[in-house]
Protein backbone atom coordinates (compact mmCIF):
# COMPACT_ATOMS: atom_id res chain seq x y z
CA UNK A 1 0.00 0.00 0.00
CA UNK A 2 1.36 3.37 -1.04
CA UNK A 3 0.75 6.76 0.79
CA UNK A 4 -0.29 9.12 -2.20
CA UNK A 5 -0.50 13.14 -1.44
CA UNK A 6 -2.84 14.92 -3.38
CA UNK A 7 -2.73 18.99 -3.88
CA UNK A 8 -5.92 20.20 -4.74
CA UNK A 9 -9.72 18.96 -4.11
CA UNK A 10 -10.78 20.08 -7.99
CA UNK A 11 -13.06 17.46 -9.78
CA UNK A 12 -9.48 15.80 -11.63
CA UNK A 13 -7.33 15.87 -8.60
CA UNK A 14 -10.30 13.86 -7.06
CA UNK A 15 -10.99 11.74 -10.25
CA UNK A 16 -7.28 10.57 -9.67
CA UNK A 17 -7.67 9.92 -5.67
CA UNK A 18 -10.68 7.82 -6.05
CA UNK A 19 -9.16 5.79 -8.70
CA UNK A 20 -5.89 5.71 -6.41
CA UNK A 21 -7.42 4.41 -3.43
CA UNK A 22 -9.58 1.59 -5.54
CA UNK A 23 -6.69 0.21 -6.09
CA UNK A 24 -5.39 -0.14 -2.53
CA UNK A 25 -3.52 2.96 -1.68
CA UNK A 26 -3.83 5.49 1.47
CA UNK A 27 -4.27 8.97 -0.34
CA UNK A 28 -4.79 12.24 1.43
CA UNK A 29 -6.24 15.01 -0.18
CA UNK A 30 -4.62 18.42 0.88
CA UNK A 31 -7.23 21.20 -0.25
CA UNK A 32 -5.94 25.14 0.81
CA UNK A 33 -9.96 26.34 1.01
CA UNK A 34 -12.93 24.86 3.01
CA UNK A 35 -14.55 23.04 0.32
CA UNK A 36 -14.06 20.16 -2.30
CA UNK A 37 -14.74 21.31 -6.21
CA UNK A 38 -12.34 23.50 -7.23
CA UNK A 39 -13.90 25.67 -9.94
CA UNK A 40 -16.93 23.93 -9.46
CA UNK A 41 -18.63 26.25 -6.90
CA UNK A 42 -21.99 27.54 -5.52
CA UNK A 43 -23.19 30.80 -4.70
CA UNK A 44 -26.67 30.73 -2.33
CA UNK A 45 -28.34 33.71 -1.63
CA UNK A 46 -32.37 33.42 0.07
CA UNK A 47 -33.00 30.45 -1.44
CA UNK A 48 -31.60 30.80 -5.50
CA UNK A 49 -28.48 28.67 -5.80
CA UNK A 50 -25.80 29.36 -8.85
CA UNK A 51 -23.50 27.45 -10.52
CA UNK A 52 -19.90 29.49 -10.52
CA UNK A 53 -18.37 27.69 -12.54
CA UNK A 54 -18.83 25.67 -15.46
CA UNK A 55 -22.94 25.14 -16.15
CA UNK A 56 -23.38 21.97 -18.16
CA UNK A 57 -21.52 18.95 -18.66
CA UNK A 58 -19.91 17.57 -21.93
CA UNK A 59 -18.49 13.63 -22.85
CA UNK A 60 -20.85 12.76 -19.86
CA UNK A 61 -18.86 9.06 -20.99
CA UNK A 62 -15.46 10.49 -18.91
CA UNK A 63 -17.80 10.59 -15.64
CA UNK A 64 -19.10 7.23 -15.68
CA UNK A 65 -16.23 5.14 -16.26
CA UNK A 66 -14.85 6.98 -13.12
CA UNK A 67 -18.06 5.75 -11.39
CA UNK A 68 -17.94 2.71 -13.22
CA UNK A 69 -14.28 1.75 -12.10
CA UNK A 70 -14.58 3.16 -8.27
CA UNK A 71 -18.08 1.32 -7.17
CA UNK A 72 -21.07 0.20 -7.60
CA UNK A 73 -23.07 2.90 -7.84
CA UNK A 74 -23.02 4.56 -11.20
CA UNK A 75 -23.44 7.85 -12.05
CA UNK A 76 -26.68 8.08 -12.70
CA UNK A 77 -27.71 6.49 -9.27
CA UNK A 78 -25.72 9.40 -8.05
CA UNK A 79 -26.98 12.59 -9.72
CA UNK A 80 -29.51 13.09 -12.47
CA UNK A 81 -28.15 13.90 -15.33
CA UNK A 82 -31.06 15.54 -18.43
CA UNK A 83 -30.44 16.52 -21.77
CA UNK A 84 -30.51 20.49 -22.68
CA UNK A 85 -32.68 20.62 -25.49
CA UNK A 86 -32.41 22.78 -27.54
CA UNK A 87 -28.63 22.64 -26.98
CA UNK A 88 -28.54 26.52 -26.99
CA UNK A 89 -29.82 29.39 -29.04
CA UNK A 90 -27.65 31.59 -30.41
CA UNK A 91 -28.42 35.57 -31.27
CA UNK A 92 -26.37 37.63 -33.72
CA UNK A 93 -25.13 40.95 -33.95
CA UNK A 94 -27.67 41.27 -37.38
CA UNK A 95 -30.65 40.36 -35.21
CA UNK A 96 -30.71 36.70 -36.65
CA UNK A 97 -31.44 34.08 -34.12
CA UNK A 98 -31.54 30.42 -34.49
CA UNK A 99 -31.78 27.54 -31.62
CA UNK A 100 -29.80 24.36 -32.01
CA UNK A 101 -31.06 21.40 -31.39
CA UNK A 102 -29.28 18.26 -28.59
CA UNK A 103 -26.87 16.23 -30.49
CA UNK A 104 -28.44 16.34 -33.58
CA UNK A 105 -26.70 16.89 -36.86
CA UNK A 106 -29.01 16.87 -39.25
CA UNK A 107 -31.45 19.22 -37.04
CA UNK A 108 -28.61 21.39 -36.51
CA UNK A 109 -28.21 21.90 -40.25
CA UNK A 110 -31.91 22.23 -40.49
CA UNK A 111 -32.22 24.87 -38.17
CA UNK A 112 -29.01 26.83 -39.65
CA UNK A 113 -30.47 26.71 -43.12
CA UNK A 114 -34.11 27.86 -41.65
CA UNK A 115 -32.91 30.82 -40.01
CA UNK A 116 -29.28 31.92 -41.87
CA UNK A 117 -30.86 31.20 -45.48
CA UNK A 118 -30.05 28.27 -47.97
CA UNK A 119 -26.88 26.42 -47.45
CA UNK A 120 -25.86 27.47 -44.21
CA UNK A 121 -26.24 23.98 -42.55
CA UNK A 122 -24.49 22.21 -45.30
CA UNK A 123 -21.25 24.82 -45.01
CA UNK A 124 -21.71 23.47 -41.02
CA UNK A 125 -22.35 20.04 -41.27
CA UNK A 126 -19.34 19.85 -44.12
CA UNK A 127 -17.25 21.58 -41.49
CA UNK A 128 -18.43 19.07 -38.59
CA UNK A 129 -17.02 16.36 -41.20
CA UNK A 130 -14.05 17.65 -41.50
CA UNK A 131 -13.98 17.78 -37.60
CA UNK A 132 -14.86 14.11 -36.83
CA UNK A 133 -11.72 13.17 -39.04
CA UNK A 134 -9.69 15.64 -36.53
CA UNK A 135 -11.20 13.83 -33.93
CA UNK A 136 -10.41 10.53 -35.10
CA UNK A 137 -6.84 11.13 -35.47
CA UNK A 138 -6.54 12.88 -32.41
CA UNK A 139 -8.64 11.15 -30.00
CA UNK A 140 -6.63 8.72 -28.62
CA UNK A 141 -3.06 10.70 -28.41
CA UNK A 142 -4.43 13.91 -27.44
CA UNK A 143 -7.14 12.77 -24.52
CA UNK A 144 -6.87 9.28 -24.27
CA UNK A 145 -3.28 8.47 -23.34
CA UNK A 146 -0.44 10.28 -21.10
CA UNK A 147 1.43 12.53 -23.29
CA UNK A 148 4.10 11.02 -25.49
CA UNK A 149 7.76 11.61 -25.07
CA UNK A 150 7.26 12.25 -29.20
CA UNK A 151 4.75 14.50 -28.44
CA UNK A 152 5.50 16.77 -31.50
CA UNK A 153 3.17 14.70 -33.93
CA UNK A 154 0.74 16.33 -32.13
CA UNK A 155 2.23 19.54 -33.49
CA UNK A 156 0.38 19.02 -36.58
CA UNK A 157 -2.94 20.09 -37.07
CA UNK A 158 -5.24 17.20 -37.61
CA UNK A 159 -7.89 19.35 -38.86
CA UNK A 160 -8.30 18.90 -42.76
CA UNK A 161 -8.67 22.06 -43.97
CA UNK A 162 -9.92 22.67 -47.41
CA UNK A 163 -7.91 24.17 -50.17
CA UNK A 164 -8.16 27.70 -51.09
CA UNK A 165 -7.27 30.12 -53.86
CA UNK A 166 -6.04 33.47 -52.10
CA UNK A 167 -3.49 35.74 -53.19
CA UNK A 168 -2.81 33.97 -56.44
CA UNK A 169 -1.96 30.76 -54.09
CA UNK A 170 -3.39 27.78 -52.65
CA UNK A 171 -3.96 28.41 -48.76
CA UNK A 172 -5.76 26.25 -46.38
CA UNK A 173 -7.11 27.46 -43.03
CA UNK A 174 -4.93 27.56 -39.85
CA UNK A 175 -6.69 28.80 -36.92
CA UNK A 176 -10.45 29.50 -36.15
CA UNK A 177 -10.71 32.70 -37.68
CA UNK A 178 -9.50 31.41 -41.17
CA UNK A 179 -12.12 28.42 -40.97
CA UNK A 180 -14.83 31.09 -40.29
CA UNK A 181 -13.93 33.35 -43.13
CA UNK A 182 -12.77 30.78 -46.02
CA UNK A 183 -14.86 27.81 -45.20
CA UNK A 184 -17.85 29.13 -43.41
CA UNK A 185 -17.97 31.95 -45.42
CA UNK A 186 -20.90 33.56 -43.57
CA UNK A 187 -20.24 35.86 -40.27
CA UNK A 188 -22.87 34.57 -38.14
CA UNK A 189 -21.50 30.69 -38.54
CA UNK A 190 -18.18 32.43 -38.41
CA UNK A 191 -19.09 34.13 -35.06
CA UNK A 192 -20.94 30.63 -33.93
CA UNK A 193 -17.83 29.06 -34.32
CA UNK A 194 -16.10 32.40 -32.70
CA UNK A 195 -18.35 31.50 -29.48
CA UNK A 196 -16.98 28.34 -28.82
CA UNK A 197 -13.43 29.25 -28.90
CA UNK A 198 -14.18 32.22 -26.64
CA UNK A 199 -16.15 30.07 -23.91
CA UNK A 200 -12.98 28.06 -23.72
CA UNK A 201 -10.79 30.88 -23.15
CA UNK A 202 -9.15 30.66 -26.51
CA UNK A 203 -8.28 33.71 -28.89
CA UNK A 204 -9.90 32.53 -32.35
CA UNK A 205 -7.65 34.85 -34.16
CA UNK A 206 -4.73 32.20 -33.31
CA UNK A 207 -6.11 29.03 -31.88
CA UNK A 208 -5.86 26.58 -34.48
CA UNK A 209 -8.32 25.11 -36.60
CA UNK A 210 -8.58 21.35 -34.68
CA UNK A 211 -10.61 23.66 -31.87
CA UNK A 212 -13.12 22.52 -34.10
CA UNK A 213 -12.91 19.56 -31.62
CA UNK A 214 -14.96 21.65 -29.54
CA UNK A 215 -18.37 21.96 -31.46
CA UNK A 216 -17.86 18.45 -32.72
CA UNK A 217 -17.88 17.12 -29.30
CA UNK A 218 -20.78 19.43 -27.85
CA UNK A 219 -22.86 18.53 -30.79
CA UNK A 220 -22.03 15.03 -31.38
CA UNK A 221 -22.03 13.98 -27.69
CA UNK A 222 -24.41 16.49 -26.49
CA UNK A 223 -25.36 18.83 -23.54
CA UNK A 224 -26.01 17.79 -19.85
CA UNK A 225 -27.19 19.58 -17.05
CA UNK A 226 -27.14 18.38 -13.29
CA UNK A 227 -29.98 18.63 -11.31
CA UNK A 228 -29.48 20.87 -8.40
CA UNK A 229 -26.46 22.24 -10.34
CA UNK A 230 -23.39 21.25 -11.54
CA UNK A 231 -21.89 21.44 -8.05
CA UNK A 232 -23.91 18.32 -7.62
CA UNK A 233 -21.06 16.44 -9.92
CA UNK A 234 -18.44 17.69 -7.71
CA UNK A 235 -20.36 16.08 -4.59
CA UNK A 236 -21.21 12.81 -6.08
CA UNK A 237 -17.38 13.20 -6.53
CA UNK A 238 -16.00 14.09 -3.68
CA UNK A 239 -18.91 11.10 -1.83
CA UNK A 240 -17.23 8.76 -4.10
CA UNK A 241 -13.86 9.14 -2.84
CA UNK A 242 -14.97 9.14 0.92
CA UNK A 243 -16.80 6.04 0.02
CA UNK A 244 -13.00 4.54 -0.96
CA UNK A 245 -11.48 5.81 2.76
CA UNK A 246 -9.56 8.80 1.02
CA UNK A 247 -9.04 11.40 3.69
CA UNK A 248 -9.77 14.79 3.15
CA UNK A 249 -7.98 17.85 5.10
CA UNK A 250 -9.67 20.99 3.99
CA UNK A 251 -8.13 24.70 5.05
CA UNK A 252 -3.95 22.81 4.41
CA UNK A 253 -2.33 25.02 2.11
CA UNK A 254 0.77 23.15 0.24
CA UNK A 255 3.63 25.68 -0.05
CA UNK A 256 6.30 22.85 -1.40
CA UNK A 257 6.48 19.42 -2.95
CA UNK A 258 9.11 17.43 -0.64
CA UNK A 259 12.02 15.97 -2.46
CA UNK A 260 14.11 13.23 -1.11
CA UNK A 261 16.85 11.11 -2.65
CA UNK A 262 15.91 13.11 -6.05
CA UNK A 263 12.00 11.80 -5.78
CA UNK A 264 9.14 13.19 -4.99
CA UNK A 265 8.47 12.53 -1.10
CA UNK A 266 5.43 14.08 0.69
CA UNK A 267 4.07 17.88 0.83
CA UNK A 268 5.47 20.92 3.43
CA UNK A 269 2.18 22.44 4.93
CA UNK A 270 1.90 26.14 5.66
CA UNK A 271 3.32 26.35 9.48
CA UNK A 272 6.06 24.13 8.76
CA UNK A 273 4.22 20.42 9.10
CA UNK A 274 5.69 17.48 6.55
CA UNK A 275 3.13 14.91 5.40
CA UNK A 276 5.34 12.53 4.31
CA UNK A 277 3.94 10.19 0.91
CA UNK A 278 5.76 7.70 -1.82
CA UNK A 279 4.01 9.94 -4.40
CA UNK A 280 2.49 13.34 -4.99
CA UNK A 281 -0.40 14.51 -7.33
CA UNK A 282 -0.14 18.07 -7.74
CA UNK A 283 -3.93 18.95 -8.51
CA UNK A 284 -3.02 22.86 -9.43
CA UNK A 285 -0.74 24.51 -10.97
CA UNK A 286 2.83 24.53 -10.90
CA UNK A 287 4.50 27.44 -9.95
CA UNK A 288 7.98 28.94 -8.67
CA UNK A 289 8.55 27.34 -4.92
CA UNK A 290 6.06 24.82 -5.13
CA UNK A 291 7.64 22.53 -7.19
CA UNK A 292 11.47 21.57 -6.48
CA UNK A 293 13.58 23.37 -9.01
CA UNK A 294 10.68 25.59 -9.63
CA UNK A 295 9.92 23.52 -12.78
CA UNK A 296 8.27 20.12 -13.57
CA UNK A 297 9.42 20.28 -17.18
CA UNK A 298 12.55 21.87 -18.85
CA UNK A 299 13.25 23.41 -22.90
CA UNK A 300 12.73 20.44 -24.47
CA UNK A 301 9.26 19.62 -23.05
CA UNK A 302 5.46 20.68 -23.89
CA UNK A 303 6.17 24.68 -24.62
CA UNK A 304 4.09 27.22 -22.45
CA UNK A 305 2.05 29.48 -24.09
CA UNK A 306 3.24 33.06 -23.86
CA UNK A 307 0.96 35.67 -22.72
CA UNK A 308 -1.74 35.38 -19.94
CA UNK A 309 -4.54 33.00 -19.86
CA UNK A 310 -8.54 35.00 -19.57
CA UNK A 311 -10.45 33.99 -16.99
CA UNK A 312 -14.57 34.50 -16.22
CA UNK A 313 -16.74 37.23 -15.43
CA UNK A 314 -20.01 35.77 -13.66
CA UNK A 315 -23.07 37.64 -13.08
CA UNK A 316 -25.64 35.62 -10.49
CA UNK A 317 -29.23 37.61 -11.29
CA UNK A 318 -31.81 36.89 -8.23
CA UNK A 319 -35.11 37.11 -10.39
CA UNK A 320 -38.89 37.87 -9.38
CA UNK A 321 -41.22 36.16 -11.96
CA UNK A 322 -41.64 32.69 -13.18
CA UNK A 323 -39.34 31.40 -16.16
CA UNK A 324 -41.08 32.01 -19.02
CA UNK A 325 -42.79 28.80 -21.12
CA UNK A 326 -40.55 28.01 -23.32
CA UNK A 327 -37.65 29.87 -22.17
CA UNK A 328 -34.13 28.31 -23.33
CA UNK A 329 -31.60 26.80 -20.95
CA UNK A 330 -28.84 28.32 -22.75
CA UNK A 331 -28.48 31.47 -24.76
CA UNK A 332 -25.40 32.74 -26.39
CA UNK A 333 -25.53 36.81 -27.46
CA UNK A 334 -22.83 37.17 -29.84
CA UNK A 335 -20.52 40.37 -29.36
CA UNK A 336 -21.63 42.91 -32.08
CA UNK A 337 -17.61 43.36 -32.71
CA UNK A 338 -16.01 40.38 -32.56
CA UNK A 339 -12.74 41.61 -33.42
CA UNK A 340 -12.82 44.26 -31.32
CA UNK A 341 -14.10 41.83 -28.20
CA UNK A 342 -10.62 39.21 -28.99
CA UNK A 343 -8.61 42.57 -28.96
CA UNK A 344 -9.71 43.45 -25.84
CA UNK A 345 -9.86 39.90 -24.07
CA UNK A 346 -6.11 38.88 -25.17
CA UNK A 347 -4.87 42.49 -25.24
CA UNK A 348 -5.74 42.90 -21.20
CA UNK A 349 -8.36 44.96 -21.81
CA UNK A 350 -12.42 45.61 -20.82
CA UNK A 351 -14.59 44.49 -23.96
CA UNK A 352 -17.10 46.94 -24.82
CA UNK A 353 -19.11 44.79 -26.08
CA UNK A 354 -18.68 41.22 -24.54
CA UNK A 355 -20.19 38.11 -25.75
CA UNK A 356 -22.79 36.85 -22.71
CA UNK A 357 -23.58 33.60 -22.40
CA UNK A 358 -26.85 33.20 -20.15
CA UNK A 359 -28.16 30.18 -18.26
CA UNK A 360 -31.65 29.81 -17.59
CA UNK A 361 -31.72 26.46 -15.99
CA UNK A 362 -35.51 25.03 -15.32
CA UNK A 363 -34.53 23.05 -11.90
CA UNK A 364 -36.91 23.87 -8.95
CA UNK A 365 -33.83 23.73 -6.51
CA UNK A 366 -32.22 26.48 -7.68
CA UNK A 367 -35.34 29.07 -6.98
CA UNK A 368 -37.12 29.41 -3.71
CA UNK A 369 -40.42 28.93 -5.69
CA UNK A 370 -41.92 29.02 -8.89
CA UNK A 371 -42.41 32.93 -8.69
CA UNK A 372 -38.63 33.69 -9.16
CA UNK A 373 -36.31 32.80 -11.71
CA UNK A 374 -31.92 32.21 -11.20
CA UNK A 375 -30.11 33.17 -13.86
CA UNK A 376 -26.69 33.03 -14.87
CA UNK A 377 -24.35 35.55 -17.12
CA UNK A 378 -21.25 34.70 -17.76
CA UNK A 379 -18.77 36.40 -20.04
CA UNK A 380 -14.66 35.45 -21.29
CA UNK A 381 -12.55 38.04 -19.87
CA UNK A 382 -8.76 39.46 -19.56
CA UNK A 383 -7.32 38.06 -16.14
CA UNK A 384 -7.21 40.11 -12.84
CA UNK A 385 -3.60 42.15 -13.12
CA UNK A 386 -4.05 43.05 -16.80
CA UNK A 387 -7.84 44.40 -15.55
CA UNK A 388 -8.09 45.80 -12.14
CA UNK A 389 -11.36 43.75 -11.39
CA UNK A 390 -10.91 44.40 -7.96
CA UNK A 391 -12.01 48.43 -8.82
CA UNK A 392 -15.66 48.61 -8.16
CA UNK A 393 -16.51 51.17 -10.83
CA UNK A 394 -14.85 48.34 -12.99
CA UNK A 395 -16.69 45.52 -11.98
CA UNK A 396 -20.00 47.62 -12.02
CA UNK A 397 -19.89 48.78 -15.60
CA UNK A 398 -19.15 45.52 -16.87
CA UNK A 399 -21.99 43.81 -14.77
CA UNK A 400 -23.98 46.42 -16.10
CA UNK A 401 -23.16 45.71 -19.52
CA UNK A 402 -24.19 42.33 -19.41
CA UNK A 403 -27.23 42.83 -18.24
CA UNK A 404 -27.71 44.89 -20.92
CA UNK A 405 -26.96 42.28 -23.50
CA UNK A 406 -28.41 39.79 -21.78
CA UNK A 407 -31.90 41.39 -21.83
CA UNK A 408 -32.31 40.41 -25.60
CA UNK A 409 -32.53 36.95 -23.86
CA UNK A 410 -34.83 37.29 -20.98
CA UNK A 411 -37.69 39.38 -21.00
CA UNK A 412 -37.68 42.29 -18.74
CA UNK A 413 -34.61 40.97 -17.49
CA UNK A 414 -33.54 44.45 -15.42
CA UNK A 415 -36.80 45.37 -13.91
CA UNK A 416 -37.20 41.62 -12.35
CA UNK A 417 -33.79 41.73 -10.35
CA UNK A 418 -33.71 41.42 -6.75
CA UNK A 419 -30.15 41.09 -6.16
CA UNK A 420 -27.41 40.73 -7.98
CA UNK A 421 -24.02 39.00 -7.14
CA UNK A 422 -20.49 39.63 -9.29
CA UNK A 423 -17.56 37.13 -9.66
CA UNK A 424 -14.60 37.95 -11.23
CA UNK A 425 -11.05 36.86 -11.95
CA UNK A 426 -10.33 38.53 -8.43
CA UNK A 427 -12.82 35.86 -7.20
CA UNK A 428 -11.27 33.29 -8.62
CA UNK A 429 -8.08 34.02 -8.07
CA UNK A 430 -8.56 34.44 -4.21
CA UNK A 431 -10.69 31.04 -4.18
CA UNK A 432 -8.62 28.11 -6.16
CA UNK A 433 -5.20 30.20 -5.95
CA UNK A 434 -4.72 30.69 -9.99
CA UNK A 435 -2.87 32.99 -11.24
CA UNK A 436 -5.15 36.09 -12.46
CA UNK A 437 -8.37 33.84 -11.57
CA UNK A 438 -7.02 32.10 -14.84
CA UNK A 439 -9.34 29.46 -16.37
CA UNK A 440 -7.28 26.14 -18.36
CA UNK A 441 -8.34 26.13 -21.79
CA UNK A 442 -8.25 22.35 -22.99
CA UNK A 443 -5.70 21.15 -25.07
CA UNK A 444 -5.44 21.19 -28.96
CA UNK A 445 -3.35 19.42 -31.42
CA UNK A 446 -1.68 21.91 -34.10
CA UNK A 447 0.61 25.28 -33.33
CA UNK A 448 3.77 23.66 -33.03
CA UNK A 449 2.72 22.16 -29.58
CA UNK A 450 1.62 25.63 -28.27
CA UNK A 451 -1.71 24.33 -26.91
CA UNK A 452 -0.76 21.50 -25.29
CA UNK A 453 -0.32 21.19 -21.63
CA UNK A 454 2.26 19.55 -19.49
CA UNK A 455 1.96 16.28 -19.68
CA UNK A 456 0.74 13.86 -16.28
CA UNK A 457 4.05 12.34 -15.90
CA UNK A 458 7.14 14.86 -14.98
CA UNK A 459 10.83 15.07 -14.75
CA UNK A 460 10.62 14.67 -10.63
CA UNK A 461 10.18 10.86 -10.21
CA UNK A 462 7.00 10.05 -8.06
CA UNK A 463 5.51 13.67 -9.13
CA UNK A 464 2.51 13.51 -11.31
CA UNK A 465 0.10 16.16 -12.66
CA UNK A 466 -3.49 15.82 -12.60
CA UNK A 467 -6.36 18.88 -13.38
CA UNK A 468 -6.92 21.18 -16.03
CA UNK A 469 -3.54 22.81 -15.91
CA UNK A 470 -1.71 19.46 -16.87
CA UNK A 471 -2.43 16.96 -19.89
CA UNK A 472 -5.07 17.53 -21.68
CA UNK A 473 -6.42 20.75 -20.18
CA UNK A 474 -9.18 21.88 -18.91
CA UNK A 475 -12.72 21.49 -18.94
CA UNK A 476 -14.95 18.93 -16.80
CA UNK A 477 -14.06 16.40 -19.15
CA UNK A 478 -10.57 16.82 -19.58
CA UNK A 479 -9.81 17.09 -15.87
CA UNK A 480 -11.49 13.95 -15.33
CA UNK A 481 -9.47 12.22 -18.14
CA UNK A 482 -6.18 14.14 -16.32
CA UNK A 483 -7.11 11.58 -12.79
CA UNK A 484 -7.89 8.54 -15.45
CA UNK A 485 -4.69 8.93 -16.76
CA UNK A 486 -2.14 9.60 -13.45
CA UNK A 487 -3.85 6.47 -11.74
CA UNK A 488 -2.98 3.99 -14.60
CA UNK A 489 1.09 5.96 -14.16
CA UNK A 490 1.07 5.21 -10.62
CA UNK A 491 -0.85 1.82 -10.45
CA UNK A 492 1.16 0.45 -13.90
CA UNK A 493 4.37 2.31 -13.92
CA UNK A 494 5.40 4.97 -16.44
CA UNK A 495 4.61 2.74 -19.63
CA UNK A 496 0.96 2.92 -18.72
CA UNK A 497 -0.61 4.21 -22.16
CA UNK A 498 -4.16 4.18 -21.49
CA UNK A 499 -7.27 2.12 -21.07
CA UNK A 500 -8.13 0.45 -24.65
Amino acid sequence: MARIAVIGAGTGAMAAAARLAVAGNKVTVYERSASYGGSVGRHEHEGFVFDTGPGLLHLPAVQRDLFVKTGKESLEQCVTLTQVDPAGRHLFADGTAVSLPNASRAGVASALDTALGAGAGERWTGFLERARDAWDRSRRPLLEEPLRADHQVLGRDPYPALKQRRLLRTRQAATVAEIGAWELADARLAALFDGYALSYGLDPRTAPASAALLPYMEQTFGSWYVLGGMRELARAVYERCVARRVEFVFGAEVVRVVEKDGRAAGVELTGGEVAEADRVVLGSRPHAGLVPGGQVWGADDVPVRAGSVPGRFVVLLSLRGARETGAVHRTVVHSADGAAEQEAVFGGRVAAHPTVTVLRPDDPATRPDEAHEAVTLTATVAPQGPVEWTDPAVRQRFADALVERAGAAVPGLRERILHTEIRTPAETEAETGAEGGAVPPPALAGAQGAYLHPGNLTRLPGLYLAGGWSHPGGGLAHAGMSGTLVAGLVVEGDGFRGSR
